[in-house]
């Protein structure tokens, strides 16, 4: 079997939680059958003849945003990428899109190449209306999309049981059609560190709180910025923090921050040995988000033995075990927030039982070798499923 992943981001080159699944998923898939990744942006000819077959695709200049260009022009640069992968030879016998932005590809490629598609939902556009702020009229246009391909697919891939009812809330679907795998992690990559020139090469001094995550609504940013100063004095706030939906909401974290002179902020994507440190080394790390499909960011933290506050919504509940490996709250909540990060402040023993339990849940329920076993369990169901359509 060959698979074919579309994808928006796929490493180096990421932004959020679905690179990272993607770009990890596709090592661990290629031990078990050939692979094959199309994503957005130029790629080396050398990337197309590697063990993993990358290709990047790059959008029509008259689509292309520019620097006076609607803000519904990302939503037409999609499809113009997503005609670019369809348009080319497809070998696989599967093809497996990740996000919006490349569902309209994998529908095209089910069509043109006679192949099934599963798509994979890391978040759900119904459920994210702050995304009109960032795509403007855009927002109905990947709406439509995401419907049109989950809709049609011959597998829909959730991350949570909580997406998964999502799903089947918002989508005319077939049960049967969708099923549930949790991301996973590599814990050779995410492993706890001694090791602490990041922390003095960033300004960042313990005890720190740590976040990790995009500038948006939906990460919480903001809820936890409120709970800041309720947070005992010399404990800093450290946002490791990039990637804003607009620049509007970078302009309002700016003028938020002089408010708080316990706050770093770390407004890039650093790389994966120095997050590792931040891990490590945070007393708390803390997930406000008010919408989380899944929350790859929690297992990372677990992983570097750190216990973790985080907002009870969504894939969280499935991921964080409360009382055990962290401590969930209630979203939308600051005081309820800095209540639970102080109360983990002021236990070091509570703290460092909750970090080992959290590794121990890591690596007994996450790996990416039984993500990818259970992700070609599922191609084998579309395949059969597909070639019953065809003779019908």
């Amino acid at each position: 079997m060959k698979a074919l992943l579309l994808t928006r981001e796929y490493p180096p080159h990421i932004y959020g939680g679905a690179g990272v699944v993607v770009g990890q998923l596709a090592q661990a898939l290629s031990r078990l059958m050939a692979v094959e990744v199309r994503c957005f942006g130029e790629r080396s000819p050398a990337e197309a003849a590697a063990a993993v077959s990358v290709r990047g695709y790059t959008p029509w200049d008259r689509v292309g945003p520019g620097k006076d260009g609607p803000r519904y022009a990302p939503a037409l640069e999609t499809l113009s990428i997503a005609l670019a992968m369809a348009r080319d030879p497809v070998d696989a016998d599967v093809a497996h899109a990740h996000t919006w932005y490349a569902d309209m590809a994998g529908l095209w490629i089910r069509t043109l190449h006679r192949i099934p598609l599963c798509v994979t939902l890391h978040s759900m556009e119904p459920l994210r209306p702050w995304k009109a702020d960032q795509l403007g009229s855009g927002y109905l246009l990947s709406s439509w999309i995401e419907k049109t391909a989950v809709e049609a697919a011959d597998r829909v891939i959730a991350v949570s049981r909580q997406m998964r009812q999502d799903i089947l809330a918002h989508f005319r679907v077939d049960p049967d059609r969708v099923v549930v795998l949790h991301n996973g992690i590599d814990p050779d990559l995410f492993r706890r560190t001694e090791a602490k020139d990041v922390l003095a090469r960033r300004g960042v001094r313990e005890p720190y709180v740590l976040f990790v995550g995009r500038i948006t609504d939906q990460k919480g940013i903001f809820h936890l910025l409120e709970a800041a100063p309720k947070l005992p004095a010399g404990v800093q706030v450290v946002l490791c923090a990039s990637a804003p939906d607009t620049p509007e909401i970078e302009a309002r974290l700016k003028r938020r921050l002089p408010e708080h002179p316990n706050v770093v902020w770390i407004g890039e994507m650093i790389p994966v040995v120095e997050v590792v440190q931040l891990y490590s080394h945070a007393a708390v790390f803390v997930c406000p988000s008010v919408y989380e499909p899944f929350g790859l960011i929690n297992l990372e933290a677990m992983a570097c033995e750190t216990p973790v506050v985080a907002s009870a919504v969504g894939g969280i509940l499935e991921v964080v075990e409360d009382g055990t490996t962290g401590l969930l709250v209630e979203p939308a909540r600051p005081d309820a927030l800095a209540a639970a990060i102080r109360g983990l402040l002021d236990d070091p023993g509570r703290r460092r039982a909750m970090g080992q339990a959290g590794r121990r849940r890591v690596e007994a329920h996450f790996s990416w070798a039984s993500v990818a076993t259970g992700t070609r369990e599922v191609y084998e169901a579309a395949k059969a499923d597909f070639a019953r359509s065809v003779e019908a």
